[in-house]
């Protein structure tokens, strides 16, 4: 197996970010971890440098510039064949990484989203209707038939993601990577993935603004094409 650059932006996640990498280093696969502690405030910050795991890179941003921001660090600083963007907040399970690489060989993609929805959709009702909104325009204004264009689980080569040359510094990071691997007529698959999704009480951060700016940015880089 290759080597797998897990990217880990963490902004104040102190109650899931030691779980969350036991479970990426239990993956049985060769693989390195990369967090970018993007600006935590809590403490976030101090676990990340008690924790000690094989293959684990820490890098911290002094202020909080965003999770695309937090993306772009990560994979300046991997070195693996293949990269992976991992949240930190439990909703997504390692375990799937496997799944992705047997559809990334399979349907011989350059890149492969971990879909969330394709048995049913999962979740609150707000994110259930913004979702199913932006992931309709999407497909309207590319011309394409994806499932969940807002995943986090991309599963593509470092020097495909390079390539791209991203440069989006928020949750628009998203629509940056898929809107331009579609400009660029590459291959994308979607792999059914399991997700737990978790409430504002337990640390959601998306809100109503983000799917303004996703709207804002799907139209942006629909003209740039």
């Amino acid at each position: 197996m290759p080597l797998l650059s897990v990217i880990i932006p963490v902004y104040n996640e102190e109650k899931t970010i030691r779980e969350i990498l036991q479970k990426i280093d239990a993956v049985p696969i060769d693989k390195e971890m990369i967090v970018v502690d993007d600006g935590s405030s809590d403490e976030t910050g101090r676990i990340l440098r008690d924790i000690r795991i094989d293959g684990l890179k820490v890098i911290h941003h002094a202020t909080n510039r965003g999770k695309g921001a937090a993306v772009l660090t990560g994979v300046s600083h991997a070195i693996g064949d293949f990269v992976i963007i991992q949240d930190a907040d439990l909703e997504y399970d390692p375990n799937d990484y496997f799944k992705l690489f047997e559809s990334l060989k399979k349907n011989n993609a350059d890149i492969v989203l971990g879909a969330r929805f394709i048995k049913g959709y999962k979740g609150l009702f707000i994110h259930k209707l913004g979702n199913r909104l932006l992931t309709n325009l999407l497909n309207l204004l590319f011309n394409t038939r994806l499932n969940d264009c807002f995943t986090c689980y991309k599963l593509l080569r470092r020097q495909t993601i390079n390539d791209l040359d991203l440069s989006a510094s928020g949750f628009d990071i998203e629509i940056e990577i898929i809107a331009k691997a579609l400009n660029k007529k590459l291959r994308i698959a979607e792999q059914f993935i399991s997700y737990r999704p978790r409430s504002y009480s337990e640390g959601k951060k998306i809100r109503c603004k983000d799917g303004l700016r996703a709207v804002m940015s799907i139209f942006k880089y629909r003209l740039a094409k």
